[in-house]
């Protein structure tokens, strides 16, 4: 009687082991969906020329204020290299407005991001010993580790068993 118990115990433990690891399963992959639509929206950002005209304004400057540098080479996809060069002025603006620091900025005309990327830009100072990526990806990337335990709490509720909210 006591093996008979024993083995209905571990069924019973199985069984529920199963069912938690399936329902985590689910989560991720619905978690994972929210990821994949929130990264077609953003590329549905780039279809906006305007909105993505200020947005590389936006990472070109926050890039120049990550390096503070006074030479920084900046690399875009091939297709982006006009609207790079037309919003570098206002860019080096606002980082010597935000610095009071000069900085000399030059687009790479002969490395280029790949064309199958969102956009965005890399900033190399030193002979690339220095390099800020930040590219939409990367960016989303980012937003996405750090939101992350947010968004499952918002989808699923507090986690009674998570001891420390660090």
């Amino acid at each position: 009687a006591v093996v008979s118990t024993q083995s209905t115990g571990i069924q019973m433990s199985n069984l529920q082991n199963q069912a938690r690891l399936k329902l985590l399963k689910q989560r991720e992959d619905h978690l994972q969906v929210v990821v994949d639509k929130t990264t077609n929206k953003l590329k549905g950002q780039v279809v906006d020329i305007n909105k993505y005209r200020d947005m590389l304004q936006g990472l070109i400057t926050q890039g120049l204020c990550q390096l503070l540098e006074p030479h920084v080479t900046i690399q875009c996809r091939q297709m982006d290299i006009q609207l790079v060069e037309g919003v570098i002025d206002a860019a080096v603006k606002k980082y010597t407005e935000l610095s009071d620091l000069e900085v000399t900025v030059n687009v790479d005309q002969k490395t280029f991001l790949a064309s199958d990327i969102t956009g965005g830009v890399r900033l190399v100072a030193k002979d690339g010993r220095m390099v800020v990526v930040n590219t939409l990806e990367a960016r989303l990337e980012q937003i996405i580790k750090q939101k992350i335990p947010e968004v499952r709490t918002m989808l699923y509720g507090n986690n009674p068993n998570r001891r420390f909210f660090d």
